[in-house]
């Protein structure tokens, strides 16, 4: 019977759910807002449909484990201990912040100290499973706000252990020595994981897959997953920092993306029904009864972590639309504060009507955090254009760095300093081509400075920013920065500042392409068609198709904006030169004649070309033009392309003879 009750509770569920998130999904409302939704109309407070409420907190806690656990395979232990600025530098400044603004906010009239110091606990919290999960479906985790919202986020979920252990202080119920005790176990616990990170779950894991057997692969992959959050559950520590450990843990191993190809399917499906439970928290008649209050807690929530967000990331020398974006991502109170609102209930620490008012309004703060996230970027760059604070970015600039624009003329300017702008700057180096670089990281800024690279910190976004590095007088302008929204913008600020200027732009998008063309980039480069150019080119030079046939292709590909990769039929007949079709069951090879050949200048009847190297000369093509009746008394030129058919020793031969006059 309790097996039926089950069952009729899921159906209903993912019934209704389906449903909401259709209808919303026509009006391109993010999911998590339908699941929300669904819970506030399935729960107790809503149609009474669901009373197996239990039963579906814990399914949603694993949702929130598997979802945690796959951000931490994605992550790396490496580059969390890169991060630890923004994870206990920034993190811990905006915790504090929001805490003694909550606290002095809140005790003006609640007179009580220890409740309103509590309620800041709640607030200085953040979602990490919408914040996460929003940022990694708009492709933003690796932005600068997205690894500092992650930073914050972590350091966050560090805080739950310590304001689980004050609430038996606040009650006075507990001392300064078990808080200490406590607090020192969760430490020791959280050591022993990361350390075993390196020593022990890489040779587990090694001796698990030598075994071939993938259900036992799996298997240990979710014993480490909710093994390890349910140890620091123990412990004191949330599961979703359990969760999270557990998957940095893996990510050092060399089976990280087998491990999660294992668990995504699980995620995704567990994952709605956090949502949906946090919907049925929400009790909607207190929200009706009580909606002027509650409206004041939802702006005073938002307003309260937006500076804290924006003073925290500022103080340390962040960039300013990265302060304020990072800040609205951030804007909502996270799943661990019900945890810890439910505890100091229980503990007296607050009313049940303060508890009940914290909650609608923290459930309202999640339920806008999509449309927060998604209007962030255009806000952030509004608010940062102001002259006011505009002035106040100056004051945060290097000093010393002005540049020189009357020396600058057509130089490259390159925005954005990782893998592709290094290497971009490496390689016109080598060739004594001009160029200046502009970072929004002052760290990258500083280093690479020491270096001698031409790097100065800024906003690209910013037209000042341009102006500096001679926007006006360069010949080429190269975007590779991760940011969507802030390439776009990079791209149409440039255009108008100098309409003659040729710019690239990078993006990881294939839906940026069209939008970045349009706002007036000459070559757009989304990174996945480029890694499909580069594996078709190396199938088609297997399967001995010309390299000139080839490289025609893929000039046609990248002429046409990737068109011919957007559709879903490729006809080749079309895009390839009429040579393929003619010669493609040849052994064909594409041979260029260098300015210095011995051979240039010389017939085939001088070379004795046939006689030496046994091959065919079947067409060559000069200044655009195929030449197809080859005799004897045809003379060869540097720069020509000649088609040479035969064995591929005599191919070999061929080319040698061509391009160095010996075999």
């Amino acid at each position: 019977m309790h097996t039926l009750i089950f069952l009729k509770s899921l159906v209903i569920i993912l019934s209704i759910s389906a449903a909401v998130v259709f209808l919303l999904h026509r009006l391109r409302v993010p999911s998590i807002v339908g699941f929300l939704l669904a819970g506030m109309l399935l729960g107790p407070h809503g149609f009474h449909l669901l009373k197996e409420t239990e039963t579906i907190q814990t399914f949603a806690e694993i949702g929130v484990i598997l979802l945690l656990f796959t951000i931490g395979l994605e992550f790396s232990l490496s580059r969390f201990l890169r991060m630890r600025l923004e994870v206990f530098g920034i993190g811990g400044l905006y915790v504090l912040i929001a805490i003694v603004l909550t606290t002095l906010t809140s005790y003006q009239w609640l007179n009580s100290l220890y409740t309103a110091i509590f309620i800041g606990f709640l607030v200085a919290l953040s979602s990490t499973a919408i914040v996460m999960k929003l940022l990694s479906e708009r492709a933003e985790l690796d932005t600068l706000h997205g690894r500092i919202s992650l930073g914050i986020l972590i350091f966050q979920d560090l805080c739950v252990v310590p304001f689980m252990l004050f609430i038996p202080i606040m009650s006075g119920e507990g001392g300064v020595i078990d808080l200490i005790l406590t607090f020192g176990k969760a430490l020791a616990i959280v050591a022993v994981v990361l350390l075993s990170a390196r020593w022990i779950v890489p040779k587990l894991l090694h001796q698990i897959v030598h075994t071939k057997s993938r259900e036992l692969f799996v298997i240990t992959i979710l014993i480490l997953c909710f093994g390890i959050a349910f140890l620091t559950s123990e412990f004191g520590l949330s599961l979703a920092l359990g969760a999270f450990l557990a998957g940095l843990v893996i990510s050092e191993s060399e089976y990280v993306h087998e491990a999660t190809s294992a668990i995504l399917p699980f995620k995704d499906s567990f994952n709605g029904l956090f949502f949906i439970s946090v919907g049925m928290l929400m009790n909607t008649t207190f929200f009706v009864s009580n909606l002027k209050l509650v409206v004041s807690f939802v702006i005073g929530i938002i307003l309260i972590k937006f500076i804290s967000g924006f003073l925290s990331m500022y103080l340390l020398r962040r960039p300013l639309r990265t302060s304020i974006h990072t800040a609205m991502n951030l804007a909502q109170v996270g799943e661990c504060s019900f945890v810890l609102a439910v505890a100091g209930v229980s503990a007296g620490v607050i009313s049940n009507n303060i508890y009940q008012g914290v909650l609608s309004a923290s459930v309202l703060t999640m339920l806008f955090t999509p449309f927060i996230i998604q209007v962030s970027p255009f806000i952030s760059n509004r608010l940062s254009s102001y002259k006011l604070l505009q002035r106040l970015e100056r004051n945060k600039e290097l000093l010393g760095t002005e540049i020189s624009t009357e020396k600058l003329k057509d130089h490259v300017i390159i925005i954005g300093f990782g893998l592709n702008g290094r290497n971009l700057a490496r390689v016109l180096k080598e060739i004594n081509i001009p160029y200046v670089v502009l970072e929004l990281n002052i760290k990258t800024v500083r280093e690479m400075r020491k270096q001698g690279e031409p790097i100065y910190y800024g906003d690209g976004t910013k037209v000042e920013a341009l102006s500096r590095l001679g926007i006006k007088t360069a010949k080429i302008l190269v975007v590779v920065i991760s940011d969507a929204a802030s390439c776009r913008q990079i791209v149409q600020l440039a255009r108008k500042e100098n309409p003659t200027l040729f710019i690239i732009a990078r993006t990881r998008y294939v839906a940026e392409v069209d939008a970045l063309f349009r706002l007036g980039a000459d070559s757009v480069i989304p990174e996945e068609f480029e890694t499909s150019i580069e594996i078709f080119s190396r199938v088609l030079d297997h399967y001995k198709v010309p390299e000139k046939v080839i490289s025609d292709f893929v000039d046609t590909i990248r002429r046409d904006g990737y068109i011919l990769l957007r559709q879903r039929e490729i006809s080749i007949r079309r895009y390839l030169p009429e040579q393929y079709t003619i010669l493609s069951n040849l052994n064909i090879e594409t041979i260029g004649i260098p300015a210095d050949s011995p051979v240039a200048g010389k017939s085939l009847k001088e070379l004795a070309f046939r006689t030496k190297t046994g091959a065919t000369i079947i067409a060559v093509e000069r200044n655009g033009q195929t030449q197809t009746t080859i005799d004897p008394e045809f003379s060869l030129q540097a720069g020509d392309i000649v088609f040479v058919t035969g064995s591929e020793n005599d191919i070999k031969k061929a080319t040698a003879y061509l391009t160095t006059g010996k075999i």
